[in-house]
């Protein structure tokens, strides 16, 4: 239950963010970072764990990988809105397809883990299909690639840090909301903030802290009771739903092209799976 609430929110975030409109995704950004430290925050002290993030706060090695993974998190985050109220859902979801294959070709580049004939396999089959939309349309899906890349080097840099999954996204937010505040504080000297105005986007900029914290916790509970194999199958349930709201809710167009490229993407997942139940150690 915790597993599919988690991926089933993520996968229903689109909603969400259509609700802001013309908003620019940068505004909507500050406000995810400084309404979700806040809630993060709070639950960290409710849960009396301030001396967990006190001893990271000492810890100036371990802070300076989770700027860096901030900084990406953030542009995952901001180009995700970006993505959506764009009218690219369903790009999107091909770039959370993607992502599982780029973190074996990341595994392989940067941690020296060798790839066996299936990955090798699954990763050329996600090179086919992305090769064959680039033939096509003339031009590269990178709103899918820098989704999958941003968030597969996150991955790969928050390996590198010891620290409990909430502790480090709060402080990874914390160590951002300099920089959102200043923006936020900016647009409101200016007059182009949307804060105050709208009750009802302000509303919504305060309920992106609870929807972006929300679901890592329900993850972090799920993967302490499941085993990571099964884990790795419902992560495709998020962009599955991304793509049917892309399809059929928000009427985004899916030509022959995108038939082919996802065909050839699922085909690599159905490879990757089948190598995590034969090898679940590689």
């Amino acid at each position: 239950m915790y597993a599919l609430l988690a991926y089933g929110s993520w996968g229903l975030l689109p909603i969400y963010w259509k609700f802001f409109g013309q908003v620019p995704a940068l505004e909507v950004l500050s406000h995810r970072v400084l309404w979700s430290v806040l809630f993060l925050l709070g639950l960290l002290l409710l849960q009396r764990r301030g001396e967990e993030v006190r001893a990271l706060w000492r810890s100036p090695h371990r802070l300076r990988i989770l700027l860096v993974t901030a900084l990406l998190l953030s542009f995952n985050w901001g180009l995700y809105i970006y993505a959506v109220n764009s009218d690219r859902v369903v790009e999107s979801s091909l770039g959370y397809y993607i992502n599982p294959l780029v973190n074996v070709l990341l595994g392989f580049l940067f941690l020296k883990e060798r790839l066996n004939l299936w990955q090798q396999l699954a990763v050329l089959l996600a090179c086919v299909g992305v090769g064959f939309f680039v033939w096509n349309f003339g031009q590269v899906p990178w709103i899918a690639l820098a989704l999958a890349v941003s968030f597969g080097g996150y991955g790969l840099l928050r390996k590198m840090v010891a620290v409990a999954p909430m502790v480090g996204l709060a402080i990874e937010t914390l160590l951002i909301t300099p920089l959102a505040l200043a923006m936020l504080g900016y647009w409101s000297a200016i007059g182009t903030g949307h804060l105050g105005k709208d009750w009802r986007i302000s509303l919504l900029f305060i309920g992106a802290g609870v929807i972006t914290s929300m679901p890592l916790l329900w993850f972090n509970n799920a993967a302490k009771r499941l085993r990571l194999s099964t884990m790795g199958f419902f992560q495709y349930i998020a962009p599955s739903i991304q793509l049917v709201l892309g399809i059929f809710l928000y009427r985004e167009p899916f030509t022959p092209t995108h038939l082919v490229t996802f065909l050839c993407i699922w085909s690599a997942l159905v490879l990757y799976s089948m190598n995590a139940i034969a090898h679940p150690k590689s």
